[in-house]
């Protein structure tokens, strides 16, 4: 058989029409949507057994080598290398959801993939796909009414952040530190309320700097209430701490101006050498007394400066930082009220950035040293300063630590929480059940299995703290019924107590909405394809 056929253009240039289509595969019908509903449950068994404060951490090894071991839903999904397309979207899920709140990046991936095995049942009964989606969308209306119900409203107060603190170490309970996640916690309350306009409930991340060092133990972790750069002085010999600094932040080197354009400099003589040396020499001095006359006792510069320069500023007791970064230099005179500066010319009193106090920190036997700038003149700008073990704890513990300041940025801006461990589950699933009653269409059929789906959040608690899940949760919502109290769930850790109240399990209510519509959003696009075409090794 021919593998093309020969044909020319208009310009009768020849070209070879290859035949593919024997390469090419099509799935329709019922086959492309259990292709379909198979890769998706694939993935949220993956994250199954990582839900809740005894879930499983994963260890990912990309191919460089690089080991790292989280819990956190969308970076384990991020991580993978996923070739099926309905798979990419599931991790498109999570993503959105990190994106978007910032937590529950597992849950809204296994209540995804609970959606899509439930529908996979009501497809093999013969309900039209299109049917199934709509009375998804149905349920997950009345789900979320339910969870307005049953939401209630936390004070966001300045003086007392105990809510915030409880309520980011549920968030926190999960992850690898959290044999200290309350302290953990109270660092990334005190972090968010110091950027925070609580008037317009507003959280500016920009001011929120988060910098890890391995060694030394976790407990370690501060806040500073400042910036902390990977720097040290340019100079051994310069001292290491500065009080009242008035900080000189430039964008321009010490060094000899040099001409824009190519240029070649031919020296044929000592004396033009000397001369050129001079000229040098006297830029430098220039440079330095520029920055001192403006009454500048702390250089921050941007670029490097070649030993002379460093010499110099020694001599003159001016203690510099050379090779500072972009964004740090932004945040530096965030913090300071200074201005950039990006020529010596234009250095003025008035764009000098203000410090309390600028110190070298030092770290073990390693000789590593960081730079600390506190009491700033805008006090708004902090950093959590991390420390770990090892890098993969240190990383580990950067991710938790946002997820953290992300659900405490939602509370500020949604004081409404819900209350967790399976609870508000399965309050909606019980809510979405009475619903379905009312309902004489073909709908309710879907309706019902979306209550069914919503227990395998508190199904997959049960099952990852070593409780039997089925039993657990039949106890826990005959309970529900019985007392019309949604605020029992999975008492996951062991403590004697059904009520999330009592044991201090919080969760925003932007998140568990945010859960429920992301997941049914991604449901209904994956359950309206029925049609497949593409390579034979890609479906």
């Amino acid at each position: 058989m021919s593998q093309g056929t020969l044909a020319f253009d208009e310009y009768g240039r020849p070209f070879i029409i290859l035949r593919d289509q024997d390469q090419k595969r099509r799935i329709t019908g019922i086959e492309a949507h259990k292709s379909h509903i198979l890769a998706a449950k694939t993935v949220s068994n993956i994250l199954r057994t990582s839900l809740g404060p005894k879930g499983l951490d994963k260890l990912m090894m990309s191919p460089d080598g690089d080991v790292t071991i989280t819990n956190d839903g969308a970076t384990i999904l991020d991580m993978m290398d996923v070739d099926h397309q309905i798979a990419k979207l599931m991790v498109q899920l999570s993503k959105s959801q990190d994106d978007e709140i910032g937590d529950g990046t597992t849950g809204v991936v296994v209540m995804a993939g609970a959606l899509l095995d439930q529908a996979e049942h009501l497809l093999d009964i013969g309900i039209h796909p299109i049917r199934i989606a709509d009375g998804y969308e149905m349920a997950a209306k009345v789900a979320i009414q339910e969870l307005d119900r049953v939401c209630e409203t936390f004070s966001i107060d300045r003086e007392n952040p105990e809510n915030l603190v409880r309520t980011a170490m549920t968030t926190l309970g999960s992850k690898i530190i959290n044999r200290c996640h309350k302290q953990m916690a109270e660092i990334a309350v005190n972090a968010v309320l110091s950027v925070a306009d609580l008037e317009r409930k507003d959280v500016d991340f920009e001011l929120i700097k988060v910098e890890g060092k391995v060694g030394g133990k976790l407990e370690d972790t501060m806040l500073v209430k400042g910036v902390v750069v990977d720097k040290d002085m340019s100079h051994p010999q310069m001292p290491k701490r500065v009080k009242d600094a008035k900080l000189a932040i430039l964008t321009c080197p010490f060094e000899p101006p040099k001409p824009k354009t190519k240029h070649k400099l031919d020296i044929t003589s000592v004396e033009d050498y000397k001369k050129l040396r001079e000229y040098e020499k006297n830029k430098f001095e220039e440079m330095v007394k520029q920055v001192k006359d403006t009454g500048a006792n702390l250089v921050i510069c941007q670029w490097g400066f070649d030993d002379e320069a460093n010499h110099l500023l020694l001599q003159r007791e001016l203690p510099a930082v050379r090779w500072v970064g972009g964004p740090e230099i932004e945040l530096i005179a965030i913090a300071t009220g200074g201005r950039i500066v990006p020529r010596f010319e234009e250095l003025t009193t008035e764009k000098l950035g203000h410090a309390g106090i600028v110190r070298e920190l030092t770290f073990g036997t390693t000789k590593d040293r960081m730079l600390v700038i506190e009491e700033c003149h805008n006090s708004r700008a902090v950093t959590i300063f991390i420390r770990g073990g090892n890098k993969m704890i240190v990383e580990e513990a950067k991710r938790s630590i946002h997820d953290a300041l992300c659900v405490i940025r939602n509370l500020v801006k949604d004081n409404r929480v819900v209350y967790g461990g399976g609870a508000a589950e399965i309050a909606c699933s019980l809510a979405v059940s009475q619903e379905a009653e009312k309902v004489s269409t073909l709908e309710q059929y879907a309706m019902r299995s979306f209550a069914d789906a919503l227990e395998s959040i508190p199904l997959a608690l049960a099952e990852n703290s070593g409780l039997p899940p089925i039993q657990t949760l039949a106890e826990v919502k005959a309970k529900q019924v019985k007392e019309a109290n949604p605020r029992l769930g999975i008492d996951c850790l062991g403590k004697g107590t059904y009520d999330m109240r009592d044991q201090n399990v919080i969760e925003t209510l932007s998140s568990k909405r945010a859960q429920i519509m992301l997941a049914v959003q991604l449901t209904k696009m994956i359950l309206k394809i029925d049609d497949i075409r593409g390579r034979a090794d890609q479906i």
